[in-house]
């Protein structure tokens, strides 16, 4: 029986995109489907005191990716996510494109959607559902965790929601499939909170 697991992403967010390309690799060798969801990193972060400068700084254009994303999503349904998001994500994190409204249209083109969705990048239409979606997605997981998020279908008909994992590279084939093994494995221990290692020494692919 395919396993559907539900992740959720903020197009900007570097942890959230290699997640979400394992997870896609997952796919490969498990009988595993996902479906992508919309968070915002401005929403999560909105009135939070005490964030670096440099953090600060770099949330500022995170919300208008994350509007064409769920107007697209609300417009043509949540399948479209998934090719949007990868097209969002390889400009934004291979190809280093800056964040503005030719990003949008570039992408959008790219996956056959009308390019006047990048409209919504400056638009608060949408505002409604990307706060349900965000809450979604987060309130399972609990307080100030943020992307990756991911929900499995927990033996109570409650989702088994937890954040992570954190990836500086993509496991591909086997290797993916393992950790997915162990993602599983360990998220369905009851009680079980959190595996984690410094990233000081970890570099993105």
């Amino acid at each position: 029986m395919t396993t559907t697991a539900d992740m959720w992403f903020d197009p900007k967010c570097p942890f959230a995109w290699n997640n979400s390309r394992w997870l896609l690799e997952v796919e490969k060798v498990r009988d595993v489907r996902i479906r992508f969801h919309v968070m915002s990193l401005s929403i999560l972060n909105d009135g939070r005191e005490g964030l670096d400068d440099w953090y600060a700084n770099w949330l500022k254009d995170t919300r208008g990716p994350v509007r064409v994303a769920i107007a697209a999503e609300q417009k043509f349904g949540g399948d479209v996510l998934r090719d949007l998001y990868t097209a969002l994500g390889n400009r934004i994190h291979h190809d280093k494109t800056p964040i503005s409204r030719e990003l949008y249209v570039s992408a959008l083109a790219e996956v056959g959607l009308p390019v006047e969705l990048a409209d919504a990048a400056d638009s608060t239409d949408y505002e409604e559902a990307l706060l349900a979606s965000h809450h979604a997605g987060l309130d399972p997981v609990g307080e100030n965790l943020g992307t990756p998020s991911i929900h499995l279908p927990g033996p109570d008909g409650q989702p088994n929601a937890f954040f992570g994992p954190v990836l500086s590279r993509i496991p591909r084939g086997d290797e993916a499939g393992r950790l997915w093994d162990g993602v599983v494995l360990v998220s369905g221990v009851r009680g079980f909170a959190e595996l984690k290692r410094s990233r000081d020494q970890l570099s993105f692919d």
